[in-house]
């Protein structure tokens, strides 16, 4: 695969996760939108990764670090720096049962919109970002979003 094949991979994927995370919201699943909202910024994340680093993201989930270790922290603005902290928590894949009522008791309709909006924001700053340091992509939705 090229390098923008492995790009393209990952911006496909983001357009589903966020397509997701738009229904869930709108189905009053809160707690499941914000996770794919954490999934979307990862994705993207590793797609800047691979679009600037000669290896393969590393096997993190860590926002805030993702960032720091290819670069695009230092880029980022206050806002984006805090909501990538702000949305670290809605990680809850593999969580316990009492930490994941307690983050879905934080959450409800007008919060995980803003969740949703701040990630499409994110997105497609993260997606703007690799544009500049790759040719143009061609991901059916990433580029709309």
């Amino acid at each position: 695969m090229t390098r923008e094949e492995k790009v393209q991979y990952w911006l496909d994927i983001v357009a589903d996760d966020l397509d997701l995370a738009e229904f869930l919201c709108q189905s009053n699943r809160w707690l499941y939108s914000a996770f794919m909202c954490h999934q979307v910024i990862e994705k993207m994340l590793k797609a800047y990764w691979t679009a600037t680093c000669d290896d393969v993201p590393p096997y993190i989930h860590e926002h805030k670090r993702l960032a720091e270790l290819c670069g695009l922290y230092e880029k980022m603005s206050e806002e984006q720096r805090d909501f990538l902290q702000e949305i670290r928590p809605m990680n809850i894949e593999a969580r316990y049962p009492d930490y994941k009522r307690s983050i879905a008791k934080s959450l409800g309709e007008e919060k995980t919109r803003q969740i949703v909006e701040q990630t499409k924001q994110i997105q497609q700053w993260i997606l703007q970002e690799c544009l500049a340091v790759t040719k143009p992509l061609t991901s059916s939705d990433a580029t709309k979003k």
